[in-house]
């Protein structure tokens, strides 16, 4: 079958290919891959500084598909189930995290795409904990983002909680933060997302799907706009889906005291100088949220299901999977907002 494979660490080091076919065993479910999604992890991967990457390995962390095979322990799937797949392929089973379901932070967690083959071929093999029957009324082709869509789930309602009297402010309008600002929409709160200049067609599609606000930060006064939006008050939560650290030390700043900011985006450096004192006088709680679990998941297909998120929206380009370097090409541009693998 044919492959998107890391070969090597190292900037590129990646292959379009012929692989081996993956066979079934044990609780493992075959699924034929429909759509897979980019993430900007994959960029990191590309660049070769993204540590956890193991080569050689297939990419590809975020897809849907069809079974089409299980293996002889598997129970609750069967040939020709729409699914989608968590990205833990295996856990210690034993530390305190997993036996709580936080498989994100077991220490011996292996996921899909990245330790383990995942999704940028024709076939994955996952573990049937991992696989999500995906809903009659949601496509394949939403079901393929319900990985981003899960780790916003995990920062907005489950690290912390959202209601209708909430003012959210999120920084970055990529794939994180427009769906962030999907998820702040459906509960009911106000959202207002920023970008810059060069992030146009992602401020359109914020506004098309509903947030109240979507702010040029080069061409407006962040300030002003988000004193006048909140009644001088502040965001009562901030999420940061960008990854700058000067837009998170703003943000300290601007949101409400006793306030909250989630820190989904991740820096390109470890270690940042942060406003601490802007924490500390303002009695700021700043929350680390480190990409899903399984109950993010169940949240994030009932979402799709009710119609309250459609990941579809934010999808600017389709690509096949020989053209991947293409499309990656593309993201990294900054030309398009989405891309998904068709297969």
């Amino acid at each position: 079958m044919k492959a998107i494979v890391k070969t090597k660490e190292g900037y590129d080091q990646i292959e379009y290919m012929d692989v081996e076919e993956p066979q079934t065993y044990g609780d493992k479910v075959k699924i034929k891959v429909a759509y897979a999604g980019i993430c900007g992890l994959d960029i990191h991967t590309f660049k070769g500084d993204y540590a956890s990457n193991k080569p050689p390995v297939i990419l590809g962390h975020e897809f849907s598909g069809v079974v089409a095979e299980v293996g002889p322990d598997v129970k609750n799937f069967k040939v020709g189930d729409h699914v989608t797949s968590e990205t833990t392929f295996e856990t210690c089973g034993t530390c305190l995290y997993c036996k709580q379901k936080d498989y994100n932070l077991c220490d011996h967690r292996k996921g899909l795409g990245t330790q383990a083959d995942g999704g940028f071929a024709e076939y994955v093999l996952s573990r049937e904990e991992s696989v999500h029957h995906v809903p009659d009324n949601v496509s394949l082709k939403s079901a393929a983002l319900t990985e981003p869509l899960a780790c916003c789930v995990h920062g907005l309602l489950e690290k912390t909680t959202i209601t209708e009297e909430d003012t959210v402010l999120i920084l970055g309008p990529g794939t994180m933060g427009l769906l962030c600002a999907q998820v702040a929409l459906a509960v009911g709160a106000k959202v207002m997302i920023t970008g810059i200049t060069k992030d146009k067609k992602r401020l359109d599609i914020a506004e098309k799907m509903g947030v109240h606000r979507a702010i040029n930060v080069e061409t407006e006064n962040l300030e002003e706009v988000v004193s006048e939006q909140t009644k001088t008050l502040g965001p009562t939560l901030v999420v940061d889906c960008s990854g700058y650290m000067p837009a998170v030390n703003q943000a300290l700043r601007l949101v409400q005291k006793k306030g909250t900011v989630v820190q989904i985006g991740m820096f390109s450096e470890h270690e940042n100088l942060m406003d601490q004192d802007a924490i500390i006088q303002r009695e700021i709680t700043y929350i680390g949220s480190r990409t899903q679990k399984p109950s993010s998941w169940d949240l994030s297909l009932k979402l799709m299901k009710e119609g309250k998120v459609n990941p579809e929206a934010i999808i600017t380009q389709e690509i096949e999977l020989k053209d991947f370097k293409e499309g990656l090409k593309r993201l990294m541009e900054g030309d398009e907002v989405k891309t998904v693998i068709k297969f």
